[in-house]
């Protein structure tokens, strides 16, 4: 189970970081260094920005770390809660809204990062990949589990 867990938590980190580079840099111009450092941010502050490189690869290696908690908690809860396995696309669904509201509303606020203004279609398209993060993890712990 657990390299199966390294091997999603890979894939969706890295679509999530995929998904958000090209937001960013497509509608903003913003490079996926200065969005990589943005996360390292949340631990580091404004320093982070001015840390290069190295600062991107924190931010990068926290992202993975993040994604790799959201998917181990579904795991793990997932072995006391048959439900979460057999209906992945209902509590799927759930854990990704559950995401969405934990990171924006949480972890983010809470954090060393500069506030920024809300940008709405940023938060509208999160909400969605947020959605197909949840539904991902749990449809992965769902074929882990019938594996065997």
């Amino acid at each position: 189970m657990a390299l199966f867990a390294v091997i999603i938590t890979l894939a969706l980190a890295t679509a999530d970081l995929i998904f958000a580079c090209t937001f960013w840099h497509e509608l903003y111009g913003v490079p996926p260094m200065r969005l990589m450092q943005g996360i390292a941010a949340g631990l580091l502050g404004k320093r982070a920005f001015l840390g290069g490189a190295s600062m991107a690869a924190l931010g990068c290696l926290l992202h993975y770390l993040m994604m790799g908690v959201m998917v181990s908690t579904y795991y793990l809860a997932s072995r006391r809660a048959a439900a979460l396995i057999e209906r992945p696309w209902l509590y799927g669904s759930l854990y990704g809204a559950a995401l969405f509201v934990v990171m924006n509303l949480i972890v983010v606020p809470l954090s060393a990062a500069p506030k920024t203004p809300p940008v709405p279609s940023w938060i509208a398209s999160s909400i969605v990949v947020h959605l197909v993060i949840g539904l991902m993890i749990a449809l992965s712990a769902r074929g882990r589990r019938r594996l065997g």
